[in-house]
């Protein structure tokens, strides 16, 4: 009997230490990502990138996608919590009592009662009227989810990214017509101060050159913060703190391209959006959900069995050795209050609710791609009308300074020619930014920047 008790002692501490050794393998993890983020810190000077650049790192970086990597841990470890409970589960356990009572004494019962054991038990589930099934059919679609999650979120993380990014060579753009405006007006100011000291030009002309000079700074300016917020609202959609963000790239890269036809893009979309195949999976775990709740009143059968050793001492009389037990346990809860009924009732309604959730996004989906469409074709015809205007204001703003140098030509007249070059330039940037924007968010709602990742589970 005095062997036993350290033996016992040995078995509890080991099933006790067993415990602290997984908080210690997080360790490395957390210290690879803090010099990871050290090591960016480092880093000094704008991170210059190109539209491929900011796409990559838009998917790798934003902060929903980094929330849908969380996510997908966390449904990684929902299905192998819920797998569980269709394995055996095994108990180690231990115990020592120690009893006395000498109100008996020289009747027969001992007054001094020790009992040890040490032992391994089991319970296996046998039957549960499918709930196992249902739940480990449940934490597999789950799982499934986590990529159309992450695939739902790096697409849109794209096109937001894609967005800003334009917007950042839009604001250059107004900045350098800004930049124009104002050095035109300044030759104007000093070719009517030339031509007052030749003494064709009279002080009215100099004051109005001087103050469509003056009037034309503030733009530059604003012009100027434009491209700071731009440039912070594209590091803020990169996930990028600490650094400054910067672009290299031309809006006249996005051509003019024939739009594809409406049915055809949205059989893309229906095919390849994520969010769609999550919401259908959705559905599905509701479906098994129902099945689960519907169990909740009938029997299910359990498998237990625990083996063992066991010492026991009886006023200095011992003896030790193995003890077993095996048993079948069937429960039944035949009136829980109601309870079974109501679970029912609100994974059948949440059913149904994604049910309409889904139909709700097909329909919403049929108006986004019609309305994706009709923008392309609206910028890309836009674009192709102001090409042409560009150069016929370039030619007017030639032909009335060349008139106001003869005196044919008054300063209005080459004001208004410059205020429609400047009209025409900024049109023109900003029809080439809304044809690129336009083209890149009907690829994000047909599905291009982020398909659906291949189904392995059930739709």
């Amino acid at each position: 009997m005095k062997r036993s008790f350290p033996l016992l002692v040995a078995g509890l501490a080991l099933l006790v230490a067993a415990h602290p050794a997984a908080a210690v393998e997080a360790a490395p993890a957390v210290q690879a990502s803090q010099a990871t983020q050290a090591a960016a810190a480092r880093e000094t000077g704008p991170l210059v990138l190109t539209l491929e650049q900011t796409l990559a790192l838009a998917a790798d970086q934003n902060h929903d996608v980094l929330k849908a990597r969380e996510y997908r841990t966390l449904v990684e470890g929902r299905y192998i919590e819920e797998k569980s409970a269709a394995l055996p589960r095994f108990t180690l356990s231990g115990s020592a009592s120690l009893s006395g009572d000498n109100s008996q004494k020289g009747l027969g019962p001992p007054a001094r009662t020790d009992n040890y054991a040490l032992k391994l038990g089991v319970v296996q589930p046998l039957f549960t009227w499918g709930q196992i099934g249902a739940a480990v059919r449940l934490a597999d679609i789950g799982r499934s989810t986590a990529g159309d999650r992450m695939a739902g979120a790096r697409g849109t993380a794209q096109r937001d990214a894609a967005l800003a990014f334009f917007d950042v060579l839009l604001t250059r753009e107004y900045e350098a017509l800004a930049k124009q405006n104002l050095e035109q007006r300044a030759r104007h100011l000093e070719e009517s101060r030339r031509r007052m000291a030749a003494g064709t030009a009279t002080d009215f002309d100099v004051l109005g050159a001087s103050v469509a000079e003056q009037n034309a700074r503030p733009e530059v300016i604003r012009t100027r913060n434009r491209v700071s917020d731009a440039r912070e609202r594209l590091a803020f959609v990169l996930g990028i703190q600490g650094r400054e963000v910067d672009v290299v790239g031309s809006l006249t890269s996005a051509a003019p391209t024939a739009a594809p036809a409406y049915a055809a893009a949205l059989a893309a979309a229906i095919a390849n959006r994520p969010e769609l195949a999550e919401l259908r999976k959705n559905r599905a775990m509701a479906e098994e959900l129902v099945r689960i709740s519907r169990a909740g009143d009938k029997p299910r059968l359990d498998l237990g069995a625990d083996a063992g050793y066991r010492a026991i001492d009886m006023d200095g009389k011992t003896g030790d050795g193995t003890a077993w037990s095996a048993g079948l346990q069937l429960t039944w809860p035949v009136f829980d209050g109601g309870r079974t009924k109501g679970a029912v009732q609100r994974t059948e309604s949440d059913a149904r609710s994604i049910g309409l959730e889904e139909q709700r996004f097909l329909d919403a989906l049929a108006l986004e791609t019609r309305t994706g469409v009709d923008a392309v074709r609206e910028a890309a015809a836009i674009v192709e009308a102001l090409g042409g205007t560009v150069v016929e204001a370039e030619r007017l703003l030639a032909m009335a300074e060349k008139g106001f140098e003869l005196g044919v030509k008054v300063r209005l007249d080459v004001d208004d020619a410059q205020l429609n070059l400047v009209q025409a330039r900024a049109g023109l940037a900003r029809g080439r930014r809304d044809l690129a924007a336009a083209q890149v968010n009907l690829k994000w709602i047909t599905g291009e920047l982020s398909p659906a990742p291949q189904k392995t589970g059930k739709p």
